[in-house]
């Protein structure tokens, strides 16, 4: 491979024509200019989110920033779209299913490409076929010619990676930043949304030597950032990497704009009346999540209520759905799943319907419901706090650790819904005063803990020591 030197991200390698730049010309501005990678930055996932506030911040600052990832929405510009380095292109996805599912993915053959060979090992799914290893290091090496290019067309100086060095979705793009990394010594905040350990289904894989090495990846110029502090202390016993807790945040420093024309539609479109409850689930359809808990609850209020879920079921398939929509039926719940009508942008479908943000259908909810068993921070409860409305939580590790010490007002149960759990449900729904007391409790908590305030004096001590400014 042809290897030119470039002034900050080592060698300049052709780039492949499937990548797709957007944003013309090399950044400006009197700050830094600061790269973001992923896999995917568009739609409304939590990753996404995160990285766009964390953004934010740093304009403010005066940084520029760059993105690079296999998809990317029209509004992260400058950027780079390179298909392969998505978690579900397709040869991506099948590779991944080879190694986290031994023989459950049938791969085009070394020799001939009509042929499909499966692995073939006798022993234990801990084994790959030197096949496999091939094409990783194949799309390794293509990922990282397309990262180079990124850094040195956009002059990134410091490189922001959003979970593709913690969780293994993509392992030859966590394989072609670490060699990025060790190859160039780009400061690089590697943060960490959830790691290799915290999902059951890398625990049997047939890749653990890349995991040690890349996930995450022990480099002189990282900086680890982790958003609880159980991630802090799991990161520490099992890597011996140190890292900040920087948690998920709002902008409490703005609030919530009032209800506009378009929003006021948000009710009537979702096919709720005024006289029966709206209760929210904004989260993604997937089995973590725990929407038994919320429709057992709407059904135990024993009041006219919709259950409205804003997500779809995602990467995870489509079974959990199926049995959330079969659980409704058993119980006699009217349960709406509008995805379609819920977007990161207000718009309208090619049937005329409106489509609408999570921020125009918080304030018509009654109630927010989050019975998640395993978060890694809690995005959804923010927003709920953001838009000062009631809501039931179950204590998932973080929100006992990191969350409800801060002293904020919920519904709370543990692990399952009990007869208290639906008296303080309807106390809080039958009392506006308690409401409000608790919406304003925990609006000035929010502001005070998790605002982009607190971000922004957290990255600047991170981006001190970064670049060596610190005395």
């Amino acid at each position: 491979m042809p290897s030119p030197s470039v002034p900050c991200c080592g060698p300049v390698v052709r780039a492949e024509p499937s990548a797709v730049d957007r944003g013309g010309a090399a950044l400006t501005g009197a700050g830094r200019r600061i790269g973001f990678v992923g896999t995917r930055f568009a739609g409304t996932d939590g990753v996404t989110l995160e990285a766009e506030k964390w953004a934010s911040v740093l304009e403010r600052m005066g940084h520029s920033c760059a993105w690079f990832a296999g998809q990317l929405d029209e509004r992260f510009t400058p950027g780079r779209t390179v298909p392969e380095a998505f978690y579900r292109h397709p040869q991506v996805a099948a590779l991944t299913r080879e190694l986290f599912s031994p023989g459950a993915a049938e791969l085009a053959g070394a020799t001939d490409p009509g042929v499909a060979v499966r692995r073939r090992d006798f022993f234990s799914p801990y084994v790959r076929s030197p096949w496999i290893s091939r094409r990783m290091e194949e799309l390794r090496d293509h990922l990282y010619a397309e990262l180079v290019r990124f850094c040195a067309d956009l002059d990134v100086e410091l490189l922001i990676v959003e979970n593709a060095l913690a969780i293994p979705v993509h392992v030859p793009l966590g394989m072609a930043l670490t060699r990025l990394i060790a190859e160039t010594g780009i400061p690089v905040i590697a943060h960490h949304h959830d790691l290799p350990w915290e999902r059951q289904r890398f625990a049997v894989n047939a890749v653990e030597d890349i995991l040690a090495a890349s996930f995450p990846p022990r480099l002189p110029s990282i900086r680890h950032v982790v958003i609880n502090s159980v991630q802090a202390q799991q990161l520490a016993w099992r890597s011996g990497l140190t890292s900040r807790v920087i948690p998920n945040v709002m902008e409490f420093e703005v609030p919530p704009a009032p209800l506009d024309d378009h929003a006021r539609q948000a009710r009537h479109d979702l096919g709720v009346p005024d006289d029966v409850l709206l209760v929210l689930q904004p989260t993604r359809v997937i089995q973590r999540k725990g929407i038994e808990h919320a429709i057992e609850l709407v059904r135990r209020l024993e009041r006219p209520a919709t259950l409205v879920i804003s997500h779809a079921s995602g990467d995870e398939g489509d079974d959990y759905e199926h049995r959330v929509r079969e659980f409704a039926q058993l119980l006699d719940v009217d349960v709406r799943f509008e995805s379609e009508l819920v977007d990161d942008r207000r718009g309208q479908l090619a049937d005329g319907r409106r489509t609408y943000t999570l921020a125009d259908i918080y304030p018509h909810a009654d109630l927010v419901t989050y019975p998640s068993s395993i978060e890694g921070f809690g995005n959804a409860f923010l927003e709920t706090v953001y838009h000062r409305r009631p809501i039931v939580v179950n204590r998932y590790s973080i929100y006992e650790i990191d969350i409800a010490p801060r002293g904020f007002r919920a519904v709370e149960f543990d692990s399952y819904i009990s007869s208290a759990t639906i008296a303080a449900t309807q106390r809080v729904l039958d009392d506006p005063a308690l409401a409000a007391e608790w919406a304003e409790t925990n609006y000035t908590q929010g502001a005070r803990h998790f605002s982009f305030t607190v971000l922004d004096h957290r990255l600047r001590a991170l981006l001190d020591e970064c670049f060596g400014d610190v005395p």
